[in-house]
């Protein structure tokens, strides 16, 4: 890999964009390795939670306006297959969380949005800063954020591009974490750690059954959860962690001892 780099800590991948010189900007290159990188997250089996994030002081400045100017820029044409920034069309089965500082703009705020979590920095900026430049997003950032904030809010944000400070985004439901300068990655790590402890077949069914009733009636949305959740105990997961809990473990919210 040129444009990132991965880490494998654990159970936890970590997948950073290694161009500070852009930012973090994605370009042809960076979109496919990115996509790599999760497809190969998606296959590895001891791998349960993923991290995105950027080296040097940028999270991702969005696609590389001067790469797209030079007919560098990514070449996807069609609403199949990889997005223009990489994984932006994938569900994967495990999560993945956003470790953000300096600015998660444009397209890389629709990679922010594509995780299931986001740990902020406080002096992290989020925005829609493509407005300034006749660039669409194409990423699923008119899918995923009015999801995530609601549709009044998301508007706001769309149709003005204007910053988000962290403050904010943890009000409105953009960041679930808002962190110190220099933490972000350590405290998603952390994170993970947690989720990795986790019976993972229960997590993963919830997960998946939280995305896919976007998609469905009620009906056939209680009927899928019920299906996963079937699924889950039939597993022996849950018999296992009640056991656990009946021999004295995680008592009183415990989370520590499980």
């Amino acid at each position: 890999m040129k444009n990132i780099t991965i880490q494998k800590e654990n159970h936890t991948t970590i997948i950073l964009i290694n161009r500070p010189e852009v930012k973090n900007a994605v370009d042809g290159q960076t979109a496919q390795e990115l996509a790599d990188a999760f497809r190969a997250y998606e296959e590895d089996d001891d791998s349960y939670v993923a991290i995105l994030g950027g080296l040097g002081d940028t999270f991702c400045a969005g696609a590389d306006l001067k790469a797209v100017a030079s007919g560098n820029g990514s070449n996807k044409t069609e609403p199949t297959g990889d997005g223009p920034m990489g994984p932006s069309r994938m569900l994967l089965s495990k999560p993945v969380i956003a470790a953000i500082s300096g600015y998660a703009v444009a397209g890389g705020l629709e990679l922010a949005l594509w995780c299931d979590l986001r740990v902020m920095e406080k002096s992290a900026i989020m925005g829609v800063f493509c407005r300034r430049w006749g660039v669409p997003l194409i990423d699923g950032g008119t899918i995923r954020l009015p999801r995530l904030i609601g549709m009044s809010r998301a508007m706001d944000l769309i149709l003005t591009g204007r910053p988000v400070k962290s403050e904010e985004a943890l009000q409105i439901g953009l960041a679930n974490r808002v962190v110190a300068d220099g933490a972000a990655l350590n405290v998603a790590k952390k994170l993970a750690e947690q989720l990795s402890a986790f019976p993972q077949r229960c997590m993963r069914n919830d997960r998946m059954s939280t995305y896919e009733q976007w998609n469905l009636p009620l009906e056939t949305a209680l009927t899928n959860e019920f299906r996963k959740g079937i699924e889950t105990i039939n597993s022996k997961e849950t018999v296992i962690g009640a056991t656990r809990f009946a021999s004295g473990k995680g008592r009183h919210g415990n989370f520590e001892d499980i």
